[in-house]
């Protein structure tokens, strides 16, 4: 995933942006997102961008509640439960295979659906939770699954469950390989080491 995003945008007050630009391929791309003052150095904000799912396509595997069936968010949906993304949190359990709610290390601040992938933006409480980094520096690894709530499957009798309404109330950050979605992605935007360097001043 490219910086060129533009999910992080430099505000100095806090507001709610949305948006719907059409892409240089014809493709809509819909986002939101939360703008917080810019506070250079933050000790406890290290960015993070990620793709949290893919629209319209069948997971890889059964996420966690699903009962075994693997499942399509429809990008209706996924739209449509955009503003539910944003403050929610991002956490992780420990050995990076699922999910714990309870362990809240990180929020959303944006999310948008370009083309199959729903991304988000957001910040990492670092320092609130420096177990994280050695493992989230390893580019390539690390995926993301959402955690949903009210979710209506069109469907219960399908094979695969397509989910045509949900409310997102968080995501994880875990191995890829473990995520029901292996084209999911995450990494934090700028080096541990610069951050450390801030600390030191």
């Amino acid at each position: 995933m490219e910086d060129g995003l533009g999910l992080h945008r430099k505000s100095t007050g806090i507001a709610c942006r949305t948006g719907l630009t059409q892409g240089s391929a014809g493709m809509e791309l819909r986002a939101m997102a939360v703008e917080f003052p810019v506070v250079h150095g933050h000790p406890n904000r290290l960015p993070f961008e990620g793709v949290l799912t893919l629209v319209d396509v069948a997971s890889d595997k059964a996420p966690s509640g699903a009962r075994g069936h693997r499942v399509i968010l429809t990008r209706a949906a996924a739209e449509a439960a955009l503003p539910s993304l944003l403050g929610m949190a991002v956490d992780y359990k420990a050995g990076w295979d699922g999910h714990d709610a309870r362990q809240k290390c990180g929020i959303i601040t944006a999310a948008e659906v370009d083309g199959k992938r729903l991304t988000v933006a957001g910040y990492l409480f670092a320092r609130d939770f420096p177990e994280m980094e050695s493992k989230i520096q390893i580019e390539g690894t690390m995926g993301m699954s959402y955690e949903l709530a009210d979710a209506h499957v069109a469907d219960m009798r399908s094979q695969v469950w397509t989910l045509t309404r949900a409310t997102f109330t968080g995501a994880a950050i875990l191995l890829r390989e473990k995520a029901a979605y292996r084209s999911t992605s995450f990494r934090v935007k700028r080096p541990v080491v610069a951050r450390r360097a801030g600390l030191a001043r």
